[in-house]
């Protein structure tokens, strides 16, 4: 019978690391349904980066307050989860505080952790409040209504919850030391739990082992509740921004990529030793020709569709927005919470097929993001600047201008007129070279 509940901690373990790692199958796989993309350059620039904006939070301080906030939120999650490994070892092997013979060592490390835990409340409640009462108007706009809002509460509560179960669990753990209950030998140093003596106060020794192994066990649960429902919500940042900084854009920001389709049109027209009637070898079976542009989130590469899955609906994006500023449709944040929405319904048109896309009568384009967005941006790179895990909406909008330009030759009237001005007049205006200068003589 005592090794019943050490079974049922494996169970519990097991059937959450299996889950986990199924949603991380299922992350890479939907990932890998993006075309390849180029990630050269230097690499040590790539290093510097992750480690300056995922793991020193670079740009998250930009705005100071909510910046430090998360930063508590942030070392807490990643230092309090040192506990977890204890917790883990106690479950499978039936121990209690296995590392407590590190002695002062131990006490330091438990204090700091329920130093951090509390912090971390007073961060919670504070994001919270901006969230609902002070309403920040970032998190007002029309794309934050419904499942997202009620997303980015829900995890505000399950840290809530789960570090008032850990001050809980030490606060009964403490009380059960200083009644000198066995197996609760004196270990551990408990500066935030100690307060709360007064609520343990005159309860029973069977009381308080109730309360502290429920604690445990729901503080344990919940955390591998809370891994799963990572692939659900916009938390899926605490896997994704490490790999996204590392692999977000290193070339100027205002490059543009080359389609080497074109690139190869425009050397063909530039020289004149070539014959434009000669196929390429090979021409025959070449196959249908490549897309131009993007209509769907197939036709973007895997790392513009890693940052539809990084994206923290911060809002920092769309709050730097000139567009979105001036009343505009467009809003950077949709533009990467729809790709991910739409890579999310391909994925599971998948599963219901077995591994197989059958085609759904539907696409990025128009299904989730209008032309009237894509129009309204002016490539400004504003949003790209701000975002605090290196996510670049502006690639994706820019794919998706090119194939309404080159593949349906959709582009709005003003951008056609100035086009054939350029083509024409050698210029963006509707007079020829020979008149350019005749307002001169007006």
């Amino acid at each position: 019978m005592q090794y019943i509940p050490n079974f049922l901690f494996a169970l519990a373990l097991g059937f959450g690391v299996w889950f986990f790692y199924n949603n991380v199958r299922k992350l890479i796989r939907n990932i890998k349904l993006g075309k390849e993309a180029d990630v050269s350059g230097d690499r040590s620039e790539r290093w510097s980066n992750m480690a300056r904006i995922a793991l020193g939070q670079s740009k998250m301080v930009v705005r100071p307050i909510a910046g430090f906030l998360h930063i508590i939120v942030y070392v807490g999650f990643i230092i309090i989860n040192i506990e977890v490994l204890e917790i883990i070892l106690d479950g499978l092997l039936g121990t209690h505080r296995l590392f407590a013979f590190l002695g002062g060592t131990y006490d330091f490390l438990i204090a700091s952790f329920e130093i951090l835990a509390f912090l971390v409340i007073v961060s919670v409640v504070i994001f919270w409040l901006r969230r609902n009462v002070i309403r920040l108007q970032r998190f007002l706009k029309p794309e934050m209504k419904g499942w997202p809002k009620q997303d980015g509460n829900l995890i505000l509560y399950i840290e809530l919850v789960l570090m008032f179960l850990f001050l809980t669990m030490n606060g009964a753990d403490y009380q059960l030391q200083q009644m000198g209950a066995e197996h609760y030998a004196q270990a551990g140093s408990f500066p935030i739990s100690q307060f709360l003596a007064p609520v343990f106060q005159g309860l029973s020794e069977s009381t308080l082992i109730v309360i502290e192994r429920g604690a445990w066990w729901l503080h344990i649960l919940g955390i591998l509740f809370f891994l799963n429902y990572l692939y659900y919500s916009k938390h899926l940042h605490i896997l994704l921004a490490f790999p996204n900084t590392f692999y977000g854009r290193v070339k100027p920001q205002g490059q543009f990529n080359n389609l080497a389709s074109v690139t190869n049109e425009v050397k063909l027209m530039m020289d004149p030793n070539a014959d434009p009637f000669a196929a390429d070898a090979g021409t025959e079976d070449a196959g249908e020709p490549e897309k131009f542009g993007a209509s769907d989130v197939t036709d973007l590469n895997w790392v513009q569709l890693m940052n539809a899955y990084t994206c923290t609906e911060c809002g920092r994006c769309t709050s730097e927005c000139p567009a979105n500023q001036t009343g505009k449709k467009l809003s950077p944040r949709k533009i990467m919470m729809d790709t991910r929405d739409r890579l999310e319904e391909v994925g599971k048109n998948m599963d219901a097929n077995k591994g197989t896309f059958v085609p759904d009568g539907k696409q990025l384009l128009d299904d989730y993001i209008t032309r009237e967005e894509l129009w309204a941006c002016t490539t400004c790179n504003a949003c790209v600047q701000a975002c605090p895990v290196s996510i670049d909406p502006l690639s994706i909008i820019v794919e998706m201008r090119r194939y309404l330009v080159m593949e349906q030759s959709a582009a709005p009237t003003e951008l056609n007129n100035m086009m054939s001005n350029i083509e024409n007049n050698g210029a963006p205006w509707p007079y020829n070279q020979m008149d350019r200068l005749n307002w001169v003589n007006e």
